[in-house]
């Protein structure tokens, strides 16, 4: 394993990333993008010559856990926000390894796994293509490169060219994993590709969001403004890779293969990380209305078991996915039981806006009316805020509540976690699909043909 300073000086690459219109010279030293690079560096815990915990594949039920409540920790550290940098790159290692088991390229794969384990490397994952026309798939699109394809094969490899979107934390990873979006069909074979390069490689741009862009006012904001992930429209612009890195090529039939084996893994990365997130809503709807006065009220306990049941029914979710587990025949890799995490992504995702209306009740409309840090740093104004501002608690532990919840629920960290509630990882339609998908009714519909008598 790497120390936080090793990742951190490997990122000094001379990789091509706008942010805000402008070229970025180094991203660790950034103001922005600095911030997410430092957050990434909580997955770091060298130097050591033990490989990192994530990248220990996974062979039982008890692994899965264990890789849930490593996920769940390293969240809990980054204050709600998910690190990423090494979780989502080994779910789709895994994903590689399961899939292309037997091919031709498997030796790639096994390679660049060791490679990436022996290195301790920060992966980000491009999967999802621009897609342009939703009603059309990618040969009926009126520009082919709104689905990322090969555009030239040479003797020591392709060109491709295209557009990812949604790339969560590129910008401070060492390398990109493409892997297919979709299934695909016959005369989709350039579109079927899946490879694997380093962030600095000439062609490859990161286009990042500004969606977060930050402030210094940590009184106000005490989540965003030191913790940052950011998202790129990764652009490969003729991007060559090298055949010993190209893991898919021209495979359709296994295209949607890896698409859904990846999401396997990742959506019970997904639900871990949002554990602690829930945590805080259910912790923020205690010690809210204990500090406004209200913890009595019936009304306020109703809200209250509500907020627990829901936390603690996707974590039992989640934990009954891994104890479910399923290992591949052909590797030995164990894999969440699909059904039950999507049953759990989509109890996540489902109740999530629900769960933010009850704690927004129970903190009051000083979410969005409150006074700002400078207010509280005037000598001036915060005796007026000290006196005014107190409830049953004291308006230093108030404000500190009511600051932490808005970031949660009313500012622009709370619209980022609510999109990503309904979208990241997967829609809501896309779980409830896999989940009518993974049940198996014959044994029911067996039950009740026993019920009314007719075998």
């Amino acid at each position: 394993m790497r120390s936080a300073q090793e990742y951190l000086d490997g990122l000094r690459d001379g990789r091509e990333v706008y942010y805000r219109g402008e070229r970025v010279d180094e991203v660790v030293s950034h103001p922005e993008l600095g911030l997410s690079a430092r957050h990434g560096a909580i997955d770091f815990h060298g130097p050591s010559p033990e490989p990192s915990p994530y990248y220990a594949i996974p062979r039982s039920a008890a692994d899965l856990l264990e890789r849930s409540a490593l996920i769940e920790e390293s969240t809990r550290r980054g204050r709600t926000l998910v690190v990423l940098v090494k979780e989502i790159g080994t779910d789709a290692l895994f994903a590689l390894l399961r899939v292309l088991h037997g091919t031709a390229t498997y030796g790639r794969v096994e390679a660049y796994y060791e490679y990436c384990r022996d290195r301790d490397l920060a992966l980000a994952v491009a999967q999802t293509d621009v897609k342009g026309d939703r009603g059309k798939g990618p040969a009926g699109q009126a520009d082919p490169d709104l689905y990322l394809r090969v555009v030239d094969r040479r003797e020591d490899g392709i060109v491709v060219r295209g557009a990812k979107v949604h790339t969560s934390y590129a910008a401070n990873a060492d390398e990109v994993i493409v892997i297919p979006t979709r299934s695909l069909d016959e005369g989709e074979e350039d579109w079927a590709v899946a490879f694997a390069v380093p962030v600095a490689t000439p062609g490859l741009k990161l286009f990042c969001s500004d969606f977060l862009h930050g402030t210094d006012d940590d009184w106000a904001y005490p989540i965003s403004s030191g913790r940052k992930m950011i998202e790129t429209l990764t652009v490969f612009d003729d991007v060559f890779v090298p055949w010993d890195r190209v893991f898919l090529d021209r495979d359709v039939g296994r295209a949607g293969a890896l698409a859904l084996t990846f999401v396997e893994y990742h959506r019970m990365t997904a639900v871990s990380y949002k554990l602690p997130l829930l945590d805080a809503l259910v912790g923020l709807g205690f010690s809210l209305a204990e500090a406004n006065g209200i913890a009595r009220a019936s009304h306020v306990r109703e809200k209250l078991t509500w907020l627990v049941a829901y936390a603690e029914s996707v974590r039992a979710l989640i934990r009954a996915a891994c104890e479910r587990a399923h290992v591949d025949e052909a590797t030995g890799i164990a894999y969440p039981d699909p059904m039950t995490t999507n049953i759990a992504k989509w109890t996540f995702a489902r109740d999530y806006y629900p769960a933010v209306e009850r704690v927004i009740d129970l903190a009051g409309g000083l979410l969005v009316t409150g006074l700002g840090g400078h207010d509280w740093s005037s000598e001036v104004v915060r005796p007026y805020m000290e006196k005014y501002f107190a409830g049953a608690a004291s308006a230093e532990e108030r404000l500190a509540l009511i600051n932490l919840a808005s970031e949660l629920l009313a500012r622009g960290y709370a619209g980022y976690q609510g999109v990503l509630a309904v979208h990241a990882e997967g829609s809501i339609e896309a779980e409830k699909m896999m989940v009518y998908r993974s049940y198996d009714p014959g044994p029911a519909k067996a039950y009740v043909r026993e019920l009314a008598g007719l075998d």
